[in-house]
């Protein structure tokens, strides 16, 4: 498959390499269920002959409930503990999804240490490049269980731009709870959806609140357009718009954010 990166949205639908990023609220709790139809939307890219990279959180959120806890927990140690048991379950729930496909997915847990550090990055490029060879679907999160502070990547969104940087990619899908990003906090009055951001926009002038559900996530807007810039100034077309949407996403609709990428 040829490689040619993409600069428009016109042109998301032939994207050969797309990272899609999900957050915690999206998959876990009560919509655990709406995995099914992500990955759906996966399988149908894959189908195509596209080479799909799955960053997903949701490790801890998903973890709780199996330690009977009511919240999400505040100390490390027992986010932690939520972490290597949430894991595990999110992953069987996405291969129990991606069997009806008949597509196998491979797990990647990165802490940013091994993006940071020369011989552990080229081995984690090394094994994704050689996942995708195979056909094999990764599903990168970050490494929950032995992160501490010093090591975390601070969000998986920029977990995602950082592996789209990694691989090449030719499209980063951030996905959220709002179908884009807008001037304001969309539930306020005066919020203007953005549409396109030019290459090199700051978005200096907009005033940013939280995406996703209080409490379960740790992302938001602002985190989002800070590792769309990081991933778009390396070369790597961005598209924000919400989980629901990701059919429509990697199918070339006119939805969403999209950020211009730098030539390469």
């Amino acid at each position: 498959m040829s490689r040619e990166a993409i600069s428009t949205r016109d042109q998301i639908r032939s994207a050969s390499r797309v990272v899609v990023k999900v957050g915690s609220s999206s998959i876990s709790g009560e919509n655990a269920g709406h995995i099914g139809v992500l990955v759906a939307a996966l399988a149908e890219a894959h189908a195509r002959g596209v080479e799909v990279i799955l960053v997903s959180s949701g490790a801890i959120a998903t973890g709780v409930p199996y330690l009977q806890l009511d919240a999400r927990p505040t100390d490390l140690a027992t986010q932690q503990a939520a972490a290597a048991v949430g894991q595990n379950v999110l992953i069987y729930r996405y291969q129990d999804s991606l069997d009806r496909f008949g597509i196998v997915a491979g797990q990647v847990l990165l802490t940013a240490g091994d993006l940071q550090n020369a011989s552990p990055r080229a081995n984690a490029q090394r094994a994704m490049e050689r996942l995708l060879t195979l056909r094999i679907l990764p599903i990168v999160n970050e490494n929950d269980t032995v992160a501490t502070h010093e090591i975390r990547f601070g969000d998986n969104d920029r977990l995602a731009a950082l592996v789209s940087v990694l691989v090449k990619a030719d499209l980063l899908v951030l996905l959220s709870d709002v179908d884009a990003l807008y001037t304001r906090p969309p539930h306020e009055p005066g919020a203007v959806k953005i549409v396109d951001v030019a290459e090199g926009d700051l978005l200096s002038d907009v005033t940013f609140g939280d995406i996703g559900a209080a409490g379960v996530g740790t992302g938001g807007a602002a985190t989002k357009v800070s590792a769309a810039r990081l991933a778009a100034d390396s070369g790597t077309a961005v598209l924000v718009t919400s989980a629901t949407l990701v059919s429509e996403a990697l199918a070339g609709y006119p939805i969403g954010t999209f950020f211009t990428p730098a030539a390469r």
